[in-house]
């Protein structure tokens, strides 16, 4: 990580502190944990939702080592332009991520076989991360894998324990792994698996009983 990524990183903070939702990027340590999921052989589709300056991509690009196809959603056009110039094998999309499914099907792709997610869930308002969520895990194979992190510190606070209420929800397996120490601030892991996809699309105005037996429950729009 140079001096001039975290320079970047914390002046996009400053500017938008609730798209960024951190002063730093993510250490390398942390980069290889979450990145774990992606295959070393065959063409997978990869997903990288928020990557900011890259601290995930470099991470990802290293395990493809050339195969498959990369796709990287970054909302923040700075950002994003920064990514593409740095990784041009990269096929970068500027957009929300709550659109994933059309940036995948204006690609001519159906599902990602790996969504490796940068996004930061703590600053997001409940309704936000439940569109997140349905647009993940309706992108995302019956095989594929989730991973995503959030910081040790926050563990507790009610946004996270919301995020972790809500994968639990939606994923049959939800596995936490050991603290990265190393990263500032510490972080840990979750590795999803096997996603619970409602048979009718969930709407605003309420769900089916299929979701809901799953706890998926939209809570009031704020």
């Amino acid at each position: 990580m140079s001096a001039h990524d975290r320079a970047a990183f914390l002046h996009e903070f400053v500017r938008a502190p609730f798209t960024v939702g951190a002063v730093a990027p993510s250490g390398e340590p942390l980069a290889g944990l979450i990145t774990a999921p992606v295959p070393r052989d065959g063409d997978p589709l990869v997903v990288e939702l928020g990557p900011g300056t890259g601290a995930f991509t470099a991470a990802i690009q290293h395990r493809l080592d050339g195969r498959g196809h990369h796709l990287a959603i970054e909302v923040n056009e700075r950002f994003a332009r920064r990514l593409a110039t740095r990784y041009p094998q990269v096929d970068v999309a500027v957009a929300d991520a709550r659109n994933l499914r059309e940036v995948l099907a204006e690609r001519g792709h159906h599902r990602a076989d790996v969504i490796v997610s940068g996004l930061p869930w703590a600053a997001f308002a409940p309704s936000r991360q439940y569109d997140l969520l349905d647009a993940l895990t309706g992108a995302l194979a019956p095989h594929g894998a989730f991973t995503t992190f959030a910081y040790t510190h926050t563990r507790w606070a009610p946004p996270a324990r919301r995020l972790r209420r809500s994968l639990g929800g939606r994923f049959e397996e939800v596995v936490v792994s050991r603290t990265v120490w190393g990263n500032v601030p510490p972080a840990f892991v979750y590795f999803c698996r096997r996603p619970r996809v409602p048979r009718a699309p969930a709407t605003r105005a309420g769900m089916g009983k299929d979701a809901r037996a799953l706890g998926i429950v939209r809570p009031p729009q704020d």
